[in-house]
């Protein structure tokens, strides 16, 4: 069966970057006898600066149509708004309904733990984190701006189907993977009316996965719990501003931002995959961007669209390169881009 994916390198080290996690997809599919059809797209700050266009007509249905869309990185300081980079990464989230943003946290080698006392192997878990709802909806404004009465209201929008959906995918995540814990992170003694919302929807969901350990921690005592000890988590689920935030905390036990990858997901329909790292423009085309986070992006790709073994090989592949030390130098170490790219596919066609 043919796989039909999107690539939208983006701007920056989105382009280096998705080139290397093609070409380790490319080398996965040879291994596995994969055939792949991948349409490339030059959305982002070069088109919207010759064009005035963001998405243009018609991308959507093409994203709606491909099995899974690849973006790399946006952001451009030509475009200080980044109103391309919003219009394109938000509105295929929204548009999409890509209610589900999965963060894995996977920690790869030991050296890469920050933890004193603690190994890779206590740092395992997944984040769902509500992609649609929350304070990041947009909603609000400000009345009498740069005015000593300056008053700014900013909206925090959480339904019934928003909540309850996200905590289903989590448990059904929690059983299909093997997971024996969901945690739901939340704020309710704080903010009483969204967050109350989450309370009696997990109660009720929790009911329905009798086999299921399930637990509640306000978020401030989750950030707590995931320095003193990782281990305990399983899957985390929490709402868009606090998935966010304790998002890239995990990616710091993981090793950083350099190997955090991310699926924008409505599971059962669209999907959309992309690094969590910046676009960093300066190092654009400098053979200096570490493309792990891309490539480890195009194992979860794979995985969800059915090729879990190309995955797998991937995943192993990047494993073995960070313990030989054939990295970038932001992670020890000095390997360029393309080198990294190239090290990985030769591990992936080997079967590391």
């Amino acid at each position: 069966m043919k796989r039909r994916y999107a690539i939208v390198p983006g701007d920056g080290i989105g382009i280096d970057v998705t080139r290397e996690a093609v070409k380790v997809l490319t080398a996965a599919a040879s291994a596995e006898g994969l055939e792949l059809e991948l349409t490339e797209y030059d959305y982002g700050a070069e088109r919207f600066l010759r064009t005035g266009e963001t998405l243009p007509p018609g991308a959507l249905d093409d994203f709606r149509a491909a099995d899974a869309v690849f973006m790399g990185a946006f952001g451009d300081p030509r475009v200080p708004d980044m109103r391309h980079a919003r219009e394109i990464l938000l509105g295929t989230r929204f548009a999409l309904d890509l209610y589900v943003n999965l963060r894995p946290v996977r920690c790869l080698d030991d050296r890469l733990c920050p933890l004193r006392g603690r190994t890779a192997r206590d740092v395992d878990f997944v984040v769902f984190r509500e992609n649609t709802e929350g304070a990041y909806v947009g909603m609000g404004g400000i009345f009498k701006k740069g005015t000593p009465d300056e008053v700014a209201i900013q909206e925090d929008v959480n339904t019934r189907k928003g909540v309850e959906r996200i905590l289903r995918a989590a448990f059904a995540y929690a059983v299909r993977h093997g997971r024996r814990r969901v945690t739901m992170a939340d704020k309710s003694n704080a903010l009483r009316f969204g967050h109350d919302l989450w309370q009696r929807a997990f109660a009720e969901v929790q009911a329905d996965y009798p086999g299921i350990e399930a637990d509640h921690l306000y978020i401030d005592a989750l950030a707590m719990q995931l320095i003193k000890d990782p281990s305990r988590f399983d899957v985390i689920v929490t709402c868009n501003m606090f998935g966010d935030i304790v998002t890239d905390l995990g990616a710091q036990l993981q090793g950083g931002l350099g190997l955090a990858a991310s699926g924008n997901l409505h599971p059962g329909g669209s999907a959309m995959f992309e690094p969590v790292h910046g676009s960093a423009p300066k190092y654009a085309g400098t053979d200096q961007a570490n493309p792990f986070a891309a490539i480890l992006t195009m194992a979860m790709l794979l995985d969800h669209t059915g090729s879990e073994r190309g995955a797998r090989r991937i995943e192993d592949a990047v494993r073995a390169c960070l313990v030989a030390g054939e990295s970038t130098r932001d992670l020890g170490g000095a390997l360029g881009t393309a080198a990294v790219g190239d090290a990985v596919a030769r591990r992936v066609a080997a079967g590391s």
